[in-house]
Formats: C-alpha cells, sequence, structure tokens
C-alpha cells in the first residue's frame, strides 16, 4: 500500500454537512459527485495530505443509506491508495482477507476500488484505491 488515500464519512444531508466542515476546516470542498452504481453523492476535501470523503445516501438500498440506518453517522471506512490493485485483491485474498468486490469497479475521484469486509479487519470497512489512468 502506498498511502492513506482518504476517510470516508456517511452524512444525513451533504449540503449541511458541507457548511459544517467548510466551517472547520476553513476551506470548501474541491469536488463534489454522484457515484450511481453505489447510490452515494460525495465531497471531497483537502487537508494537508489528506482527503476527508463526505457521503449521502441517494436511495434507501445504498450501502451508505444501511450504514446510517444501523450505525447512524460517522466514519464509514478508511482508503488506502495501491499500485496495482488486482495484485492486491490477490495478495490480500491469499492472506485470508475477505474481499467484498474482487473485480475493481469505479469510484469516485477518478479511482477503482474494492472494499475488504470489517469481519477481517477489526471491524473497519478498508477501501484499496488506484487511480484511473486515462490513455490517450
Amino acid at each position: 500500500m502506498k498511502k492513506l488515500e482518504h476517510i470516508g464519512i456517511a452524512v444525513k444531508n451533504l449540503e449541511e454537512s458541507n457548511t459544517l466542515f467548510s466551517k472547520l476546516f476553513g476551506k470548501l470542498s474541491y469536488k463534489t459527485e454522484t457515484v450511481e452504481s453505489e447510490g452515494v453523492k460525495t465531497a471531497f476535501f483537502k487537508i494537508g495530505n489528506n482527503k476527508i470523503e463526505l457521503l449521502e445516501a441517494t436511495n434507501d438500498d445504498s450501502p451508505i443509506a444501511k450504514f446510517i440506518n444501523n450505525k447512524g453517522e460517522g466514519i464509514h471506512h478508511i482508503a488506502f491508495e495501491v499500485e496495482n490493485i488486482e495484485a492486491e485483491v490477490k495478495r490480500l485474498t491469499n492472506e485470508g482477507f475477505i474481499v467484498l468486490n474482487e473485480i475493481p469497479k469505479k469510484g469516485a475521484d477518478n479511482k477503482m476500488v474494492v472494499f475488504l469486509h470489517p469481519k477481517t479487519t477489526n471491524g473497519v470497512l478498508i477501501e484499496l484505491c488506484q487511480e484511473i489512468i486515462l490513455k490517450e
């Protein structure tokens, strides 16, 4: 793993949370986007070398909606950047971790992502991210 990529925070209302975190950080989010496949709207803040991702569900079947219904708002996941996501999935599977989606899928912020099941990571949902390289 290369570095901590971001911390994801589940929120009920993205607009209200953007205002709150903008006040906290003293700056506006640098990016918002919707990831239809995950049923989520996101906003990103950059704080030094770190990023915070706010996540609001766009439908009741979204993983974020289910998380908030079960646990309330709060830290949803910790994401790490990897060099080769397919190789990391293979390595971690061989180490006994349960990968929730073995085939990487498009996530927010121009990343391919996979998630590790919290049952195998001491209750923490871990996201692995690899930057999508656009070929010209």
